[in-house]
């Protein structure tokens, strides 16, 4: 499957909106601070725990190679080796396009190395960031719970109001996909009846067409023991990117408890998920700023040393290995630019299911 080179689109307002914010909290994440003082933090790193945090930074995506399998298992047995590749694609479109384009461009990338539909590998990346999102906040939580976490200088109140709000968006959003698996039919018939209200019969077929091909990615919802699976390692996924910035603290001398590392990954998560620049610059040095200078008192310098060397450490291997392996699949860099364009193709162009057809 191609993209759809014909396509033409406007202005991506959002992929303007992620980069302004992101050089914008730039300039407030190295604000008060002189960067040759940041870069002397950087320079005095512990060279081996560095590396050991940036191998650990980068382990992440091995469990979530795993846990794609049982979110594909309905679907097609995939290999990990595909899933893998796919993964390393997709984390480097995020790291050097902007707008998360790295999601299509993951599913994209799968289909081309698997017999997997398109839709159905990025439904399954819905319910995959479904899961990421109910481990964050749980954890962001549980980080503010534990002992030592100076929660009245934080202004815990607020934070706590912020995370209550996203599990709250969560949970409904939770709450629609479950009932969507479990009525699927009834589901397309309702959106159906209120497009045909709404929209032009040219636009009313693809989005119902589209519903329902994307209802058919997400049958892993369907069978608890697929659900029990990704669960778990959605816990792995996220426990082993705590212990990667714990390990960074060791390196840059930073001596703050597990718990702030636990407390930083989510916070730094929950950043990014706003409109950002490719790579999440800015949006992620600012997060570190708030969560280990002004909540932890690390110095400044310290904190954003951190920040930027960690940050630009993980960056790099993950973007060169996706580079690399779309070279090695003939997916060439416009492929992956217009991996949205693909996804979007072929969710219009599916056929409705047979329980929908006419008799």
């Amino acid at each position: 499957m191609k993209p759809a080179p014909g396509r033409t689109r406007g202005v991506d307002w959002k992929a303007v909106v992620g980069i302004l914010l992101g050089a914008a909290l730039l300039v407030y994440s190295l604000r008060g601070v002189p960067l040759a003082e940041v870069m002397d933090e950087i320079r005095r790193a512990h060279p081996l725990l560095f590396l050991a945090s940036i191998a650990m930074a980068t382990a992440p995506i091995l469990v979530r190679t795993w846990r794609w399998r049982a979110l594909l298992e309905p679907v097609k047995d995939t290999r990990f080796r595909s899933r893998w590749r796919a993964s390393m694609i997709g984390f480097m479109a995020n790291n050097v396009l902007p707008a998360r384009i790295g999601e299509f461009a993951r599913a994209y990338a799968l289909s081309r190395m698997e017999p997997v539909p398109v839709v159905a590998s990025f439904g399954s990346l819905v319910v995959e960031r479904l899961l990421d999102g109910v481990v964050i906040v749980g954890f962001f939580f549980l980080a503010m719970s534990l002992p030592g976490f100076p929660l009245a200088e934080a202004g815990g109140a607020r934070f706590a109001l912020a995370a209550r709000s996203v599990l709250i968006l969560m949970a409904v959003a939770g709450i629609l996909l479950v009932g969507m698996v479990i009525w699927p039919a009834r589901t397309v018939a309702v959106v159906e009846r209120v497009v045909g209200r709404v929209l032009p019969t040219s636009f009313r077929r693809p989005v119902v067409d589209g519903l329902s091909a994307f209802l058919a990615g997400l049958a892993a919802l369907r069978q608890p023991r697929l659900v029990a699976r990704a669960a778990f390692w959605s816990v792995g996924v996220w426990l082993v990117n705590t212990y990667a910035f714990w390990l960074g603290f060791r390196a840059f001398g930073i001596a703050v408890p597990f718990s702030a590392a636990l407390f930083l990954q989510s916070l730094v998560a929950l950043a990014v998920a706003l409109p950002s620049a490719p790579g999440f610059f800015g949006l992620w040095e600012a997060a570190a700023r708030v969560g280990l200078h002004e909540i932890w008192g690390v110095e400044l310098e310290k904190a954003l040393g951190f920040a930027i060397g960690f940050h630009m450490g993980s960056f790099l291997p993950v973007t060169v290995l996706g580079l690399y392996y779309a070279w090695r699949l003939g997916i060439s860099f416009g492929e992956v630019e217009r991996s949205e364009d693909a996804v979007e193709t072929a969710i219009e162009s599916t056929s409705p299911p047979p329980e929908r057809r006419a008799p």
